[in-house]
């Protein structure tokens, strides 16, 4: 809204920038041969070695007119005044020395005589502020203009005087206009006045009054809105303007885009016959002794003249620059949509992308206008939509990157202690809303200590048991952490760990059951490490006295769909996940001191497991809070060598253990109860069986429907309690 703000009440600041950007369109776009209907006759250093300085005797001046007369040009422009009396004609001279004047020649009434019989536009000069000057006659040739509309205020400059000609080269000249031209703020000269308001009368160009006379109007018109002035018309043509009444130049070139002759050649005659011939002629000067230099937007050094070549070149072709009243509205229309594309940029989340995107903006934009201005010489408002786009996206990555440092460091809040470095990084990295709630497929992980109630009561103090709790807790987390998992919480003793979430994780339900597995190996160097520190002999002597780890724990793996995100209120919330998947989990943690098991997992983990492991087929049940049967299994171990592992000795022992095993359990699901007891039995009496209690549940199991045989029996065993 403030670029709006800015191009609606205050364009003119923002103009030399403008300018600016069009100059280099100019530049970009190269030169463009002049019309060759236009000469420029050159008062160069050449003329002026061989005539003499400036001024020349009138004569001289004389004589060049009449040969370009005799050479065939139709009409011939003076960018000069002769505002003084030439010191160098006889008559004056003898007027000086007191002698008589007659029969002696004039060379001020020659050159008058000369004009009035050449096409000759003479030129003066408007003082455009008070230079102390006492204002006198106005232009003696006053042409026809028609105002149409005109409003109270014209907006037309208004000169404070004029600097004329002698009198009798004004009143013998065909016309003549005022050559003047207005630099814009930086010294360019981009535009001229048409027209002036002197003394309450229209005075035109010198452009403009060769144009009119070329096309053999009798009469100007000026056309005005309620703005100012709409545009200039002489016969059919329409001279678009400012409101000023100034003609913006689409300039042809740098200097010499015209065909230029030195006055000398012409003064001597030393042309080819047809160089003139129907040719608009401008004379001027291009020396830089005689101050008619301009700076331009293609050219530093610029004679005056060209320029006046330049505007009749325009008018000629009708290669204006013009800017219509639907200007504004494309322009307006233009910075909200070019807004509105770059705040949508904003939204992508690749940096990359966007930027690409916003470069592309910037060029399509630039070389839109450029081509609309060089080919239709339509001039659209470059600077505002750049500075709009430009301050949009710029403060839009502002205000990105700190939401952003805010969202990683929300993120690095919530994940610090959840997630490895590398996953850290990984999570930051990531474009949009991590912590969004959505579905994901995950491994979820549930452990718990064993015999912690008689653990904490051994040992009394409860600094001591933190401080317990901290040494097992730090190195379970770190496997975690380790495998890619992110830590959801602590629950006393009890940690719940997840797997492909927030970010993906190859392969998870893998991640989870090794680490659970290292979690068990694990076990054997940290009960060995705490039984050597005094503060915990307490709790030592009870495990001891009972026969059982000091800290042992069960472990419960479920895969499958769960809600993950940020939950809680407004004021506390905690990225977690929720679902059935992690009520089944923590339902197969339970679980584990039924079956005596340290790893249980569902079927849902164990169909997408990869690597080989040691199974037992534990249970077909229905657990509390869920109708449908769930297959229970026990991960013993890995199925690979490895020294940290099972022996060669230990595997083949185990290897035999399940075969059996679940030879019996075929037979049991099949309903053949006397057939699995015995495969139960047998392995019962197993001195290094490893698993000490479930072969007592399934014996247990298959004596009771013998004695009690199932109408219909499918094998689900349904737990009405948590474990």
């Amino acid at each position: 809204m403030a670029i709006l703000y800015a191009y609606l009440a205050s364009p003119a600041y923002f103009l030399s920038f403008e300018y600016k950007i069009k100059d280099l369109m100019f530049m970009a776009r190269g030169a463009v041969a002049g019309d060759e209907r236009i000469v420029i006759v050159d008062i160069d250093e050449k003329s002026l070695k061989e005539l003499g300085q400036w001024p020349w005797s009138r004569d001289k001046t004389a004589t060049l007119l009449e040969n370009l007369k005799n050479n065939g040009a139709s009409i011939i422009g003076l960018d000069i005044v002769f505002a003084e009396p030439d010191s160098s004609s006889p008559k004056n001279v003898f007027k000086k020395l007191g002698l008589p004047t007659n029969n002696i020649a004039d060379y001020d009434a020659l050159l008058a005589h000369t004009i009035a019989n050449t096409p000759t536009v003479a030129g003066y000069i408007f003082v455009l502020s008070d230079d102390g000057v006492a204002p006198e006659n106005p232009p003696y040739h006053k042409p026809v203009t028609v105002e149409q509309n005109r409003p109270a205020d014209s907006y037309l400059i208004k000169p404070y005087r004029a600097i004329l000609n002698l009198p009798s080269i004004d009143e013998n000249a065909y016309a003549s206009g005022y050559f003047n031209m207005t630099p814009d703020i930086d010294g360019i000269v981009r535009s001229v006045p048409l027209v002036m308001d002197y003394q309450g009368g229209i005075y035109p160009s010198l452009s403009l009054e060769m144009m009119r006379l070329a096309l053999g109007a009798n009469r100007i018109t000026i056309q005005y809105d309620e703005k100012g002035i709409n545009h200039i018309r002489i016969g059919e043509l329409i001279i678009p303007t400012d409101y000023f009444g100034k003609m913006r130049i689409n300039y042809r070139g740098p200097q010499k885009s015209y065909h230029y002759i030195s006055a000398i050649d012409i003064y001597r005659q030393n042309i080819s016959p047809n160089a003139l011939e129907g040719k608009i002629v401008l004379v001027g000067t291009s020396a830089a002794g005689l101050m008619d230099l301009r700076s331009t937007p293609l050219d530093n050094i610029f004679p005056g003249v060209e320029v006046h070549a330049n505007l009749l070149d325009n008018m000629i072709n009708q290669n204006f620059l013009i800017k219509p009243v639907w200007v504004d509205g494309v322009d307006i229309l233009s910075i909200l949509l070019l807004s509105f594309i770059t705040f949508i940029l904003l939204l992508i989340p690749s940096a990359f992308i966007a930027f690409t995107l916003f470069i592309l903006i910037n060029l399509t934009l630039i070389t839109a206008h450029y081509h609309i201005m060089t080919l239709y010489g339509i001039l659209l408002n470059t600077l505002l939509p750049l500075f709009a786009i430009n301050t949009l996206f710029v403060a839009g990555q502002v205000i990105n990157y700190f939401l952003e440092t805010k969202q990683k460091e929300k993120i690095k809040n919530k994940f610090a202690r959840k997630v490895s470095p590398a996953v850290m990084n990984d999570i930051l990295k990531e474009k949009g809303d991590v912590l969004s709630g959505k579905e994901r497929d995950i491994t979820i992980f549930f452990s718990d200590m064993r015999n912690f109630t008689n653990i904490s009561e051994s040992l009394g103090d409860p600094h001591h048991l933190i401080r317990l709790l901290n040494i097992y807790m730090d190195p379970m987390t770190e496997i975690i952490v380790h495998s890619g998992g992110t830590v959801d919480k602590f629950i006393g003793d009890a940690i719940m760990a997840y797997w492909n979430a927030p970010l993906d994780v190859d392969d998870h339900p893998d991640k989870a059951v090794k680490a659970a597995l290292e979690q068990l190996y694990a076990l054997k160097s940290l009960n060995e490490h705490i039984r050597q520190d005094p503060e915990f002999a307490s709790a030592v002597a009870m495990a001891d006295q009972k026969g059982t780890m000091l800290i042992d724990i069960g472990i419960g793996i479920n895969t499958g769909r769960a809600v993950v995100g940020e939950m809680g209120s407004s004021g506390r919330s905690d990225y977690t996940v929720i679902g059935d998947t992690i009520n089944l989990a923590s339902r197969l943690e339970s679980l584990c001191k039924y079956y005596n098991s340290r790893l249980n997992i569902s079927h849902f983990t164990k169909e997408r497991l990869k690597e080989k492991y040691f199974f037992r087929f534990l249970d077909l049940v229905t657990v509390k809070g869920k109708a449908d049967p769930v297959e229970i299994w026990q991960i013993h171990d890995y199925d690979i060598s490895d020294e940290y592992l099972l022996t060669p000795k230990a595997k083949k022992r185990l290897r035999d253990e399940l075969l059996l095993y679940h030879e019996g359990i075929e037979f049991y699901r099949n309903g053949a109860f006397s057939e699995a007891v015995k495969r139960f039995r047998e392995i019962d009496q197993w001195e290094d069986k490893s698993n000490q209690a479930i072969y007592k549940i399934y014996i247990e199991r298959c004596e009771h429907y013998l004695q009690f045989p199932p109408e219909s029996f499918n094998g689900v065993f349904i737990h009405t309690t948590k474990g």
